[in-house]
């Protein structure tokens, strides 16, 4: 298993436009066989950080859900949110393999 975990710096005054967003990444997600373990918005104060974390079986799986971006509509109208709102400052990208209780 690989998880993704995604850091986000939004815009605090789009936090709706980003929860529409993240919305449509956690469906898009579990489309393609990942588990999304949801979005991480900002809770109390101001914040412009917010975090994503989402699995699959493997890197290779991984790799495949990624071929849909810019070619999927349903990606490509999930980024047009991201794109077209301005909710998103920056963003990056980290992978870790968990190491889960027994």
């Amino acid at each position: 298993m690989i998880t993704c975990v995604v850091d986000y710096v939004i815009d605090p005054e789009k936090i709706a436009d980003f929860e529409r967003f993240a919305a449509e990444w956690m469906r898009l997600v579990r489309r393609e066989g990942g588990v999304h373990h949801g979005y991480f918005l900002p809770a109390e104060g101001a914040s412009d950080e917010a975090r994503a974390l989402f699995s699959f079986e493997s890197l290779a799986a991984y790799e495949r859900y990624r071929t849909l971006f810019g070619v999927d509509p349903e990606f490509v109208a999930a980024d047009r949110i991201r794109d077209e709102s301005g909710c998103v400052i920056r963003y990056r990208r980290t992978f870790l393999r968990p190491l889960l209780p027994e």
